[in-house]
């Protein structure tokens, strides 16, 4: 089976190589902008793809030919989507734009070629006035991220493929050469560094652990899942109780922990309050099994001890 994953260099993109490459019945293909930046090159193929630009992704996709595309590619910082509208459209609509008719047009030259796709999506699609939340929830975004989010889904729902939609919330986790960073390192960070932080109470999340993630897109390509599925962590927690752990976990002083509320942060974009997923569906269909919080902590943990041992 060859699975073709996009945004490769990304926290998600990274996990699932890594976890594609060492399996024998997957030729995993690898792309992004630029250059591979993963530390680890052998066990599958790189191929440069910019999903914003057309004609690229239509060569990539029509010389490799995947049974599934894993599209994990798409501009994720909140705050820059709302200033920089052209660059989110870019990423987050027109290369979803770009991928499905790319695959629908080989599909329809070739009766046999049967591509999967499977798109992310996350939870701030959703307004935010309760939590935690199933598939059948009614979208309704607060900021222009989550708008194109919510464009993307619909273009894919549209579309004549066979498809999936992994919807995930917070989603933390270890790159390649620490070249990002996540709430759990930067509650560390800054905890022990002795400094004072503000964190916020009324935000309610089901942090989602990068690997466990990675598990549930392969699963749905593995099973040619179709729909929406919630893949998410599966503890809820608000933000302040998320950095409890993290404190507790490392030993670490609480008290240098103060709780505060969203409307005293000034952010360009609106967050929903309250999501978070219910994951009953993946567990059922999938088999989905994700780590507590606390465990996906302690496996960062054991990460970036390895690393630094290098």
């Amino acid at each position: 089976m060859k699975i073709l994953v996009t945004g490769s260099n990304g926290l998600l993109g990274q996990k699932l190589v890594y976890k594609l490459r060492n399996q024998p019945e997957i030729d995993c293909i690898a792309t992004a902008r630029g250059e591979n930046r993963l530390i680890q090159k052998d066990g599958y193929i790189y191929s440069e793809m910019d999903i914003t630009n057309e004609k690229q992704v239509k060569e990539v996709l029509s010389k490799h030919l995947p049974d599934a595309v894993i599209h994990a590619a798409a501009m994720t910082n909140v705050d820059a989507c709302e200033t920089e509208k052209e660059t989110c459209v870019a990423m987050n609509i027109h290369a979803v734009k770009y991928i499905t008719n790319a695959l629908q047009e080989l599909q329809q030259k070739n009766k046999d070629y049967k591509p999967q796709l499977l798109h992310l999506s996350t939870d701030f699609i959703f307004d935010g006035t309760h939590g935690p939340l199933d598939e059948n929830e009614k979208p309704n975004p607060l900021s222009y991220y989550a708008w194109s989010k919510l464009e993307g889904e619909k273009i894919v729902q549209s579309s004549n493929l066979h498809w999936a939609i992994a919807r995930t919330v917070l989603v933390y986790g270890i790159v390649d050469n620490m070249s990002r960073s996540n709430i759990v390192l930067w509650a560390k960070q800054n905890l022990e560094q002795g400094k004072t932080i503000n964190v916020v109470d009324d935000q309610f999340r089901t942090p989602t652990l990068a690997e466990d993630l990675a598990d549930g897109c392969i699963l749905l390509v593995k099973k040619k899942a179709q729909g929406v599925y919630n893949i998410s962590g599966k503890d809820f927690l608000n933000i302040l109780q998320l950095v409890h752990q993290v404190a507790d976990y490392y030993g670490l002083d609480k008290s240098l922990i103060k709780p505060s509320k969203s409307a005293d942060i000034k952010q360009p974009a609106k967050r929903p309050p309250i999501t978070g997923f219910i994951i009953d569906k993946a567990i059922k269909d999938l088999g989905y099994s994700p780590h507590s919080f606390m465990e996906g902590i302690k496996l960062m943990d054991e990460q970036v001890k390895a690393m630094n041992k290098k």
